[in-house]
């Protein structure tokens, strides 16, 4: 066989090869993508987004839509030449694997906590919105979950109202963790609470419940540190009481990344005109109870997403905005934003049109 062909078909069997590599070999990568986009003021599935009752309502037009990311699931395993294309493609991203599913988290591990980040989200963005319009939401600290096999199991559980710690009372859910804190392991920790079955049955009634009772638990050294804490083996969280009926409707959405949306939108509808002033705006974020708005993961994909569906502005936390400016798509205008009173300037402006002075994302932040 000549020399030259015989180097010829060398290389094309080398070809082959690293063409079969890079298709079956797999790498520890995941996709993400552009997700759907949902106004929150109009409907999905038939049925409104937001249902408000018990309170005057008004007619909202425009959008205010909450933007998603589609990822690959857990189990999937991404070969090289797709790691590639995701690479070199403007409407996808590929991260490490470890990025979205940590520690060997299953995906329906993952699932599970983004519905409760989700779910808790919903929370938040009522209490923001009726605290910026100064409506009274009645608050309290609660065990939100319990650890297996920790010192807490079968003496505390979900839903129980803690009022106290040690005689301290409790205001905030991070007071728990001081107070317990100021334990060495191995030392009692009394916790005064009202039990989740009094409270329910006492909001049902439409009444305070005052039925407390105290709770002995032994601490426990926490293993997360070389200085050993005590701990006890609960996280703390809020619950809250509405003085009328806030429901988000929007199946097979996880994670809390829509808050600042839900929030606005909420707000709109309470509120007589239209936020918008009927323009396409879309937008991300997590929300506190204070109304301060949070980052989130894949900006760019959203962007992406919310363009393509329309959007003019983009309300953008402000720890995302860098990212979000470096490939900013075109006709897009990316809106920095901290907290829902911004989101409300923000608004202000677009409205009127006005936007000159809008905070506008830069690549510096």
């Amino acid at each position: 066989m000549p020399r030259r062909t015989a180097t010829m078909l060398a290389s094309t069997l080398m070809l082959i090869a690293l063409l079969c590599a890079g298709v079956f070999i797999p790498v520890p990568y995941s996709e993400m993508s552009p997700g759907p986009t949902v106004n929150t003021l109009g409907d999905h599935d038939g049925e409104p987004v937001l249902q408000i009752s018990g309170r005057k309502t008004y007619p909202a037009s425009g959008h205010l839509n909450m933007t998603t990311v589609r990822v690959t699931s857990a189990d999937y395993r991404m070969n090289m030449v797709e790691a590639v294309y995701g690479w070199l493609a403007h409407d996808y991203k590929v991260v490490p694997h470890d990025t979205l599913y940590p520690d060997g988290k299953t995906e329906q591990q993952s699932t599970q906590e983004n519905a409760e980040e989700f779910s808790q989200s919903q929370e938040s963005a009522k209490v923001a919105a009726l605290k910026e319009l100064h409506i009274p939401v009645k608050s309290w600290v609660i065990v939100s979950t319990v650890v297996k096999d920790s010192p807490a199991q079968g003496r505390l559980h979900a839903g129980d109202v803690i009022k106290a710690v040690d005689g301290t009372a409790v205001t905030q859910p991070n007071d728990v963790a001081k107070l317990v804190t100021k334990h060495q392991p191995g030392e009692n920790v009394v916790f005064t609470i009202v039990p989740a079955k009094a409270q329910a049955d006492a909001e049902k009634a439409d009444k305070t419940a005052t039925q407390t009772q105290d709770v002995t638990i032994k601490t426990a050294a926490s293993n997360d540190s070389a200085a050993k804490r005590a701990i006890v083996g609960i996280s703390a969280g809020t619950d809250h009481t509405f003085p009328f009926t806030i429901d988000i409707k929007l199946a097979d959405v996880g994670g809390p990344s829509a808050g600042l949306m839900f929030a606005l939108g909420i707000y709109d509808r309470l509120t007589p005109g239209d936020l918008t002033g009927g323009k396409f705006v879309a937008g991300t974020g997590t929300i506190d109870d204070n109304g301060t708005v949070g980052p989130i993961g894949g900006v760019e994909m959203k962007t992406v997403g919310a363009r393509s569906k329309g959007a003019q502005y983009f309300l953008t936390p402000t720890e995302n905005c860098a990212a979000a400016a470096k490939d900013t798509p075109g006709g897009l205008t990316l809106v920095k934003v901290h907290t829902i009173a911004d989101a409300l300037a923000a608004l202000k402006d677009i409205r009127s049109g006005d936007t000159a002075a809008l905070p506008k994302c830069t690549t510096k932040g």
